[in-house]
């Protein structure tokens, strides 16, 4: 006699089914069960190097040199600033991010469609090479801020492809050229690269645009973070307490 799915089961069965679907979720299977370098990796580097080698001699950087990523959700840029010959870092180049998903505010919950916001640290073991979405890398969703606030998730990436369920899509061109750039420096000898997801550019004026939203205070602690950034152009070093991030 066949078995009866049961409706309960059976709503179990399809959430699993979408949640093992998901981007980030593939990308952590195979980074779990791939060795850590790819033909795909290293094609892609070949690819870009020259260029991104040049680029970076034009601002007294080098292939290698240790990189900081910004990301701003609402204009759908990506940036990549590089260590210079001085020590503090220059904008290297900005990337289009060609989508993601969910609205303006940090990620709370698994499956929520969130992509995050907030400072996010990049290690070596956190690149995908194999990732069923051209290259990845994982940006460390939840941090100890996240967790403070008992927020949940996991395998939130900035990767290719231009399809998104919570992550940062790029182009495929795009995300070889950013990969290439986070994989040489964290080769090279930096121990972490750091991420700052930020809603949107502060601009003068954006408190008050944004006085309705429930944001405003975690926003303006970002603020400040971007802020140092600009100031020095070197990253801050941020920490959490008191369940604020603070400089």
């Amino acid at each position: 006699m066949p078995t009866r799915i049961q409706p309960v089961n059976a709503w179990l069965l399809a959430a699993a089914l979408a949640f093992t679907s998901w981007p980030g979720f593939a990308d952590a299977q195979q980074a779990a069960t791939e060795p850590a370098t790819s033909r795909r990796a290293e094609s892609a580097e070949l690819r870009v190097r020259d260029d991104l080698s040049t680029r970076l001699r034009a601002i007294d950087s080098h292939w290698g040199a240790p990189v900081f990523v910004r990301i701003y959700k609402q204009e759908r840029e990506l940036e990549v600033w590089a260590q210079t010959g001085a020590g503090t870092y220059a904008l290297l180049d900005t990337w289009p991010i060609c989508t993601y998903s969910g609205a303006l505010g940090p990620k709370q919950r698994e499956g929520d469609g969130q992509a995050p916001e907030g400072v996010y640290q990049v290690s070596a073991g956190q690149l995908n090479p194999l990732s069923s979405y051209h290259l990845s890398f994982d940006l460390g969703y939840p941090n100890a801020f996240d967790r403070a606030h008992d927020r949940t998730g996991s395998y939130l990436m900035v990767h290719g492809r231009c399809v998104s369920i919570g992550c940062y899509a790029m182009t495929d061109a795009g995300i070889e050229q950013i990969y290439s750039l986070v994989a040489a420096a964290l080769t090279r000898g930096q121990r972490r690269v750091q991420v700052h997801a930020l809603p949107f550019r502060f601009t003068p004026g954006w408190e008050q645009a944004q006085r309705d939203s429930p944001w405003r205070d975690f926003w303006r602690d970002l603020a400040a973070i971007d802020a140092r950034f600009d100031a020095g152009r070197v990253p801050p070093k941020v920490r959490v307490s008191g369940k604020r991030y603070l400089l």
